[in-house]
């Protein structure tokens, strides 16, 4: 089966600029990612998840430790539009992560109807994956790996494995290397095989 973003999207890897770290939560992922660009001169550090809030002492620290490890010559950038932020990057981004940025679309199209919630996910990571096919700066990507996490097993928690589980699998084939980040040790699997993808239809009920 062809690929849905043509034939670039599975070859030529070694032009893209994307890197791709994926593992379970408090693997290293988030950690090793930054030392990929620690020299970089120019990062900008997209944070696609929630916000330092007042109401939750606990996150807020959380992400001020977060901020206070990374050079103070970064830049952050809170966003969903992260196919924008790559779009018009002219220096070098950090990404993370894939699964938040992931429940924000979600939250963004709505729970109730899980069908068309669905189809407004896939809009967005079809756009998503595009803009990292055609970047043109240095961007790490971070994720979770789909089942190394615990997620309800509800009709919403199956469709979030789901998506995930394709976002992962086309910003894998659109990315020039994939590290896979188990207890802070790093696997290099840019030059694994690529399997190939074809999705599979699917019940929210199944």
């Amino acid at each position: 089966m062809s690929s849905p973003y043509g034939p670039d999207a599975t070859g030529a890897r070694a032009a893209r600029t994307t890197t791709l770290v994926t593992g379970p939560i408090r693997s290293g992922k988030s950690r090793h990612a930054e030392d990929l660009l620690w020299d970089h001169p120019d990062v900008t550090y997209v944070a696609t998840g929630r916000r330092a809030d007042p109401a939750d002492p606990e996150w807020s620290r959380r992400v001020e430790s977060h901020r206070g490890r990374r050079p103070g010559s970064w830049r952050t950038l809170e966003t969903t539009d992260v196919a924008t932020a790559v779009a018009d990057a002219t220096g070098a981004l950090l990404v993370d992560c894939l699964g938040t940025w992931l429940t924000a679309v979600v939250d963004d199209a709505g729970w109730d109807d899980l069908e068309a919630a669905s189809a407004t996910v896939r809009q967005e990571v079809d756009r998503l994956v595009e803009s990292l096919c055609a970047a043109t700066v240095p961007v790490v990507v971070v994720t979770n790996e789909v089942g190394w996490s615990l997620v309800a097993t509800t009709p919403s928690g199956r469709l979030f494995q789901d998506e995930l589980g394709r976002l992962n699998a086309l910003v894998s084939r659109a990315a020039a290397r994939v590290h896979l980040v188990v207890a802070g040790r790093v696997v290099d699997l840019s030059d694994a095989p690529v399997v190939p993808w074809e999705p599979r239809p699917r019940t929210l009920d199944a």
